[in-house]
């Protein structure tokens, strides 16, 4: 059964989402004129629009709510930065026939009281406001126009504060289309259409933005959860078991950090993932499980040798069992180690066997050191006297000597273990030293050596007259080479002769 990812959804739910930029609502209906007084002068009171159709004007059409959950816009807000002068709404403190000298440029009202607009293709019809008067009438109508064109600023200041997604912003835009296309408004209706026009571009350049982006995050995600599995692929046939599996418990946080891909692209990603994590998982389970065999066996081992060792602890066959204790301590390391809770109480165990049959060896060897004190001095003495026959001037005497030092020194007896190498060592010096005069004597005595010096020097020295006497022969026929290399033959064997020479001295 496969690993379930740590940020997996519900199936049902489909693909990874998008991270969706917040979401702007639509700008909120544009109120129509009502049965409601409209703003006039002061102290007189404007009677409500009518609702039947005057005659040569359209009528005032009816109120329909557009579905939109933002606030209704302010009538004045404020211009962006930017906005082209005249573009702003009127302020709400507006007079009348301030309201009204606006709207002349845009638009007349006809003396049956019904309003027009101009238009690029001329001029239409925006309502009519009987029992008002001109100016009230066309203040009226003006103001619709500033409410209108408030919405397009707010939208414009909105995409430009990236504060609405683009998707969002054209659904706005559509929706200020439909109520620019039949607006019951006085003012430059293609101007605000232009307006909406640029929005669209400027929308279009930031969904392209938008689009650029969530790219890149996703190719970063992407190289991300990458990484991540590279590694994780890397440490599944790692045998460092603690710090591998800390690392892994780490990537597998990266993993819950890191953005989603497209669904296919995670999944995949994630298989790898799992599988490698599954891996390491799997091989670390059978490794302690192996781990744990071998520790029983080296428990079990090492209860047999700790065994062994108490029986010997109270023997006093010293040597043997010494050299037995040093092979179950080579036994015990090759056993391995037992788990981790008992191996110090094994180890205890086999020491204290150990340290008994060494401390009775101990007692037994230094009570007999103390017996042995009287052995030492007396085979001091007798190097003192082999070491004054240093250097052998006689080696008849000299090796006489010796032998009656030799069977003295035996009756001796053993001497304290930590002296015996050295009183050894001080009386192998004296042998080796008159061994090493025997050999030169038997060397200058020997016949058989002295024939042999003898018989080199004879040889040599008939050898050299010669020689001498073909250089003279050659010196006589003129001969002068063959004089020459007769003269060096005789000059090499005049030294061969010198060192044969001091050779049969040594015999004399």
């Amino acid at each position: 059964m496969s690993e379930q990812r740590p940020d997996e959804q519900d199936p049902s739910a489909g693909g990874p989402e998008e991270p969706a930029e917040a979401a702007v609502p639509a700008p909120g209906p544009v109120p129509t004129p009502g049965p409601g007084p409209v703003p006039g002068p002061p102290t007189e009171p404007v009677p409500g629009p009518v609702t039947e159709p005057v005659p040569a004007a359209e009528p005032v059409p009816a109120a329909e709510p557009v579905p939109s959950a933002e606030p209704p816009v302010p009538s004045a807000p404020q211009p962006a930065p930017g906005t082209p002068s005249g573009a702003a709404p009127a302020a709400a403190s507006e007079s009348v026939a301030d309201a009204a000298a606006r709207g002349a440029a845009w638009g007349r009202v006809a003396e049956d009281g019904t309003v027009y607009v101009r238009t690029g293709d001329g001029e239409r019809a925006a309502g009519s406001y009987p029992g008002a008067g001109p100016d009230d009438a066309l203040a009226y109508f003006v103001r619709k126009f500033d409410e209108l064109e408030g919405q397009v600023l707010l939208l414009e200041q909105r995409v430009e504060a990236g504060g609405v997604s683009p998707k969002d912003a054209e659904t706005s835009i559509g929706h200020l289309r439909e109520m620019l296309a039949d607006a019951h408004a006085v003012g430059d209706l293609a101007a605000l259409a232009r307006r909406l026009d640029g929005l669209v571009e400027r929308v279009a350049s930031r969904r392209k933005e938008a689009d650029a982006a969530r790219a890149a995050a996703r190719e970063q995600a992407r190289a991300v959860k990458e990484r991540i599995v590279a590694e994780a692929e890397g440490l599944a046939e790692s045998t460092e078991w603690k710090k591998s599996g800390d690392r892994l418990r780490a990537l597998l946080d990266d993993w819950k950090k890191a953005p989603r891909l497209d669904r296919k692209t995670d999944d995949a990603l994630w298989k790898r993932f799992s599988h490698a994590r599954t891996s390491f998982d799997k091989r670390r389970r059978t490794h302690f499980a192996e781990l744990d065999t071998q520790r029983s066996t080296a428990a079990e081992r090492k209860e047999q040798l700790i065994r062994e060792a108490e029986e010997l602890s109270s023997s006093t066959d010293w040597g043997p069992t010494a050299r037995r204790y040093r092979d179950l301590m080579s036994e015990w390391k090759a056993a391995g180690r037992a788990r981790r809770d008992i191996e110090d109480q094994l180890w205890a165990r086999f020491r204290a066997a150990q340290d008994a049959f060494f401390a009775a060896r101990t007692g037994v060897f230094t009570a007999r050191d103390a017996d042995l004190a009287v052995n030492l001095e007396r085979k001091t003495a007798l190097l003192a006297e082999a070491e004054a026959l240093l250097p052998v001037t006689d080696v008849r005497a000299a090796r006489g000597a010796l032998r009656s030092l030799h069977d003295r020194w035996e009756a001796a007896g053993h001497v304290p273990r930590a002296d015996r190498d050295a009183v050894e060592g001080r009386l192998r010096k004296v042998d080796e030293a008159v061994r090493s005069a025997e050999e030169t004597e038997w060397k200058r005595s020997n016949p058989e050596a002295r024939a042999r010096a003898e018989a080199t020097v004879t040889q040599l020295r008939a050898s050299i007259d010669s020689l001498d006497a073909e250089a003279s022969a050659a010196d006589s026929s003129g001969e002068t080479a063959k004089a020459v290399k007769a003269r060096e033959a005789a000059a090499a064997r005049r030294e061969w002769l010198a060192e044969a020479e001091r050779t049969l001295a040594e015999f004399s």
